[in-house]
C-alpha cells in the first residue's frame, strides 16, 4: 500500500487522540504538544528505519528508549502514560506497517477504540480515589475505614496507609472509594474534617 496513506492515517489518528480524547477529557495542554511530537517524530524516525536495511527490530527499540526517556523525565499519571503509548504505537503502526496493510490501518483503528472506551468519563464513574491528610492519628484499619466512610459520605472500597504520624496526630491515607448514585454526577465530595490532597478518579 502506498506509503502517503499510512501517514496521513498517522496524522488523522493522533489528531484524534489528542484533540478528540485527551484534551477535551484531561485539559492538560503541555502534554499536547508533546504527543503531537511523539507520534510524529516516531512516524519519521520508522520511516526511514523501514526504508533501511536496519529494520523493525531497531524501530522496536527505539520504542522501548523514547518510552524510558519520557517516563523518567517528569511525572505523568497512569492515563497520561496510556496516551503516551498510544501515540507511540500510532507512529510505529504507520511508519512500519506499509508491509500489513489494512492490518496496520486496523489496529490504529483498535488502538483509539481502547482509548476511547478505557478513559471515558462515564465508565465507572461513581468510582473516585484521593490521597488524604486526616487530623487523627488511627491505626485500627476498622475504625479508619468507618471513619472515612463517614467523612466521605461514601463505601470505601480500598485503603492504603501512606504515614503514620502519633507525633502529630495525623494519619496520611490513599483511599478509594464509591460514591453513591445520586452524587456520581455532581463533583467529587470535599472531606468534611482533616485536610487533603489529591484527585478524583
Amino acid at each position: 500500500m502506498d506509503q502517503t496513506l499510512f501517514i496521513a492515517a498517522d496524522l488523522v489518528a493522533v489528531g484524534l487522540l489528542v484533540f478528540a480524547l485527551y484534551f477535551p477529557r484531561h485539559r492538560r495542554r503541555d502534554l499536547v504538544v508533546a504527543y503531537l511530537t511523539v507520534n510524529v517524530g516516531v512516524l519519521a524516525v520508522s520511516l526511514v528505519l523501514g526504508s533501511s536495511t536496519i529494520g523493525a527490530g531497531l524501530g522496536l527499540g527505539l520504542f522501548g528508549v523514547l518510552s524510558i526517556i519520557r517516563l523518567r523525565s517528569s511525572e505523568i499519571e497512569q492515563h497520561e502514560v496510556a496516551y503516551y503509548f498510544a501515540a507511540l504505537a500510532l507512529g510505529l503502526l504507520a511508519g512500519l506497517g506499509a508491509p500489513l496493510g489494512w492490518t496496520s490501518l486496523g489496529l490504529m483503528a483498535l488502538v483509539l477504540a481502547v482509548l476511547a472506551f478505557g478513559d471515558h468519563p462515564a465508565l465507572f464513574r461513581r468510582t473516585r480515589q484521593q490521597v488524604i491528610v486526616l487530623d487523627r492519628a488511627i491505626a485500627d484499619d476498622r475504625e479508619l475505614t468507618a471513619h472515612l466512610e463517614g467523612m466521605l459520605g461514601a463505601r470505601v472500597r480500598g485503603v492504603r496507609v501512606g504515614q503514620l504520624d502519633l507525633v502529630n496526630d495525623t494519619t496520611t491515607v490513599d483511599v478509594r472509594y464509591e460514591v453513591p448514585p445520586a452524587s456520581a454526577a455532581s463533583a467529587r465530595p470535599a472531606a468534611r474534617s482533616g485536610a487533603y490532597e489529591g484527585a478524583g478518579r
